[in-house]
């Protein structure tokens, strides 16, 4: 795929209009209020699986709905005080599947905190957590579930899910709740980018800063009107067929956009974007960084696609990680 969008000066410089419901602040606080009125329930189960030099735990706790959701937490055998934590997000159609996927972090001396995604799992990753709420009619995979109104729309009970994590993993007694940071790409930064938005407005002790990469879920609508690869597609689809209803749908949408959520970002940030990227194109995930309020830095990877940087951009998560944590 060659570069098809705008070329990287103009991306630098891209800041679009914003689309953002009135009660798009009124709609997220009564939306956590409600979720606050469940005891968070967190359960940490620790399971054997070979890795010996790591403590590895069955997370369960309850998130929007007082739903039950799983997790996995992972952190160094050997620490015996209040650790630095991750907590991860994951791309569209994961789960958290196995533990040995998530074994990188806690070499690195943090804990790690990856939340399953409800409903979701059977895309590229394995998932655990159903998704007791439906809504209507909607096409393929999550995009359009529920998108007939905010209420009942999908990402209203994950992005929810997201904060309650965050809780989650600060109530876990080896986990150092100042010293907490957010990541995720695709999908996953699209979460990440919300929850740095509504950690806040909830919790004591916010996370200290956000890993996102290659975001979905910003600038939605010129993402459809450019590209016509999954899950966009899935949006395009529907369209399609519900004729007419594009006010409602990008109504819809408007509360759930990380361009609305990066103004109310005021953590430290590492972005990422791969300039040949046709999953989530480069002008929507610059809309977001451009908009996002906090200090913040991009990663530019000019031949890549949705990949995005992959080990390089690891890396930069190490050195990221290490630079908010205080660590050497």
């Amino acid at each position: 795929m060659p570069q098809f969008d705008l070329p990287l000066t103009s991306l630098e410089r891209y800041l679009p209009e914003r689309v953002e419901p009135a009660d798009f602040d009124s709609f997220w606080k009564r939306t956590l209020s409600e979720a606050a009125s469940f005891e968070l329930d967190a359960r940490f189960d620790e399971i054997t699986a070979g890795y010996t030099e790591l403590v590895t735990e069955d997370v369960t706790f309850a998130g929007y709905g007082g739903h039950p959701i799983k997790a996995w937490m992972l952190r160094p055998r050997s620490a015996t005080g209040p650790l630095p934590t991750v907590v991860t997000y994951i791309g569209y159609g994961g789960g958290r599947s196995l533990l040995g996927e998530w074994t990188a972090l806690p070499s690195a001396g943090v804990a790690h905190f990856v939340m399953d995604l409800r409903g979701q799992g059977a895309g590229h990753r394995s998932g655990d957590t159903p998704d007791p709420g439906v809504g209507g009619p909607h096409f393929g995979g999550h995009l359009t579930l529920g998108i007939d109104s905010p209420e009942t729309y999908y990402y209203r009970r994950l992005f929810t899910d997201a904060v309650r994590a965050v809780q989650t993993a600060q109530a876990h007694p080896f986990v150092d709740p100042a010293r907490l940071m957010l990541s995720g790409g695709s999908q996953g930064g699209g979460i990440a980018l919300a929850a740095a938005a509504l950690s806040p407005t909830v919790l004591d002790q916010p996370p200290l800063a956000a890993i996102i990469d290659v975001p979905f879920l910003s600038h939605v609508r010129r993402a459809t009107e450019i590209v016509n690869t999954a899950p966009y597609a899935e949006l395009v689809r529907y369209l399609g067929v519900q004729r007419g209803r594009e006010d409602e749908t990008f109504r819809t949408l408007g509360y759930f956009d990380g361009t609305n959520f990066a103004p109310r970002c005021t953590m430290p940030a590492l972005f990422s974007v791969g300039l040949l990227d046709d999953v989530c194109p480069p002008s929507c995930v610059y809309a977001a960084y451009n908009h996002y309020a906090g200090p913040k830095e991009m990663n530019v990877f000019p031949y890549n696609g949705h990949e995005n940087g992959g080990a390089a951009q690891q890396a930069e998560h190490l050195r990221f990680m290490r630079q908010v944590f205080g660590q050497a």
